[in-house]
């Protein structure tokens, strides 16, 4: 079963087919239109401007919403059979740090806990180490851009293409094993980024419930956030690099918050794992 298991990954990385959601195909369709009605009508071309600009504007607020599904397939709670074993995904962006990193997986160490940590493709470049370390002490290592740049959702596809790929290939590079799962910076996902997301074979993830980390810097604040109302299945958020990790001091906010986070979940009688022990084969959503 293991076996079978660790084959249906591979094939997920290999890349799927991607199929536009309907949100995307409609979107396609409306400037079609829009072309063709300037062209047949001239004295229409408002209307048409009109309709396209809404699109857009609806497009916008779409890339916004980090746990929405309009551009695609997006995991923001773990399968039903994932939620029958008690499970939850504790998951970390941004890093990984040099200082706050390695003090997380001891924590994790400590608590016999799993985790999935959402990688800048540049900063494991850098710290190598690190991103191996995650490894090798049972945790997923997954992609989150190469280099977190605030206009990821803006980029065109020849960029995201780019900018995913280089991290792919690098953290692959570093560890021997590829990402199955992506998280946009900032979870502002681009309408452009599903079809660079299949070639990969990566799957989208967001969450259940995020702490808030990066803004507040309050650790009761942010365990309120991560705990009221934690239930297996939960995907949780929490940062181990960026800005985050440096507000504190030597006590910064996710190492103030995980050992009681990882009090609540065992006391709740849940289990932290990775996604890719969560999902089982990988086969994401």
């Amino acid at each position: 079963m293991k076996r079978s298991a660790e084959t249906s990954l591979q094939s997920v990385n290999q890349g799927y087919p991607w199929r536009p959601a309907p949100a995307v195909r409609l979107s396609l369709l409306l400037h079609a239109a829009a072309v063709v009605t300037a062209a047949l009508q001239p004295a229409l071309w408002p209307w048409a401007l009109g309709a396209v600009i809404a699109n857009h504007a609806l497009l916008a607020a779409a890339v916004l919403w980090p746990r929405g599904r309009v551009f695609g397939k997006n995991l923001v709670r773990l399968p039903a059979a994932a939620m029958a074993r008690g499970e939850v995904s504790l998951t970390f962006d941004d890093g990984p740090d040099p200082e706050v990193t390695p003090r997380v997986l001891d924590l994790l160490d400590r608590y016999q806990a799993k985790a999935s940590f959402f990688c800048v493709g540049e900063l494991a470049a850098t710290h190598p180490a690190i991103a191996r370390d995650i490894v090798r002490r049972g945790h997923d290592l997954e992609n989150h851009s190469h280099r977190h740049s605030h206009a990821f959702a803006f980029y065109g596809l020849a960029r995201l293409r780019r900018d995913v790929g280089t991290a792919q290939a690098t953290l692959t590079g570093i560890t021997g094993r590829a990402p199955r799962f992506f998280r946009a910076p900032m979870g502002m996902r681009s309408p452009l980024l599903d079809p660079v997301l299949a070639k990969c074979g990566l799957h989208y993830v967001t969450w259940t419930r995020r702490g808030f980390d990066a803004l507040h810097r309050n650790p009761e604040k942010v365990l309120r956030r991560l705990t009221h109302g934690l239930a297996a299945g939960d995907i949780l958020l929490l940062h181990d690099g960026g800005i985050s990790v440096r507000t504190m001091g030597d006590d910064s906010v996710v190492l103030a918050v995980l050992p009681e986070l990882l009090e609540r979940i065992k006391a709740a009688g849940l289990t932290s794992v990775t996604l890719r022990a969560a999902l089982g084969d990988g086969a994401a959503a």
